[in-house]
């Protein structure tokens, strides 16, 4: 009896240890509870949302990689979506005659440019006086959905970014409160000037009700 019940023990035993098999890990473990960005449309504007529909459908019906990179984009959030100049954008377009400018964002206008060439570019949107100094120059502003009827596959468009590291950035983070005072650590306030007379009243100062 008692050998019987040694044998049904290991035999159980060995079967839960094959069961219950440890897995090989790299260093740094699996990552799990990560899903793909991409999955989920996030944004909650209708025209961006058609956007990633129809590239979406474009890049897996034509294998294009210029369409695959424009979904990639279409669902980046707002900061990873910087605006492009159109100093910067004239830079980039020169010496490429009869090209598309696509630009995943905002298009700005730069007034220490004087004059504007001639452009054809396509953007998630413009700036009125960008617009219409583009128009003026003989160019065109067009959106993606009438780029996807022009150049599907994206042929003979040039793909471009505006500056990750711009000075607006410095500006940007959560507000401060007298519980937390260290929320605004690092994060430029919006002044006129920097001096003796600015930003140095109340909440500034110990003296004056509190300090932040």
């Amino acid at each position: 009896f008692f050998v019987t019940n040694l044998l049904n023990f290991f035999s159980s035993f060995k079967s839960n240890s094959l069961v219950n098999m440890g897995i090989d890990l790299k260093a740094g473990g699996r990552r799990t509870g990560h899903k793909s960005s991409m999955k989920v449309i996030k944004t909650a504007n209708p025209y961006n949302r058609l956007l990633i529909k129809l590239y979406k459908f474009l890049a897996r019906r034509t294998d294009s990689k210029f369409c695959a990179t424009v979904v990639k984009r279409l669902h980046m959030s707002k900061v990873n979506k910087p605006p492009i100049g159109l100093n910067r954008l004239a830079k980039y377009m020169k010496n490429k005659d009869g090209k598309i400018a696509v630009i995943v964002g905002k298009v700005t206008d730069d007034v220490r440019m004087l004059e504007v060439p001639k452009l054809s570019v396509c953007a998630l949107s413009f700036t009125e006086t960008a617009r219409k100094r583009i128009v003026a120059a003989g160019g065109e502003c067009i959106t993606f959905d009438q780029l996807a009827l022009r150049a599907p596959t994206g042929a003979n468009t040039i793909l471009l970014r505006g500056p990750k590291s711009r000075d607006a950035l410095a500006h940007f983070g959560h507000s401060t409160s007298v519980n937390n005072p260290h929320t605004h650590d690092g994060v430029k306030p919006y002044v006129r000037s920097k001096g003796r007379k600015f930003e140095k009243a109340r909440g500034r100062r110990r003296s004056c009700g509190f300090k932040i």
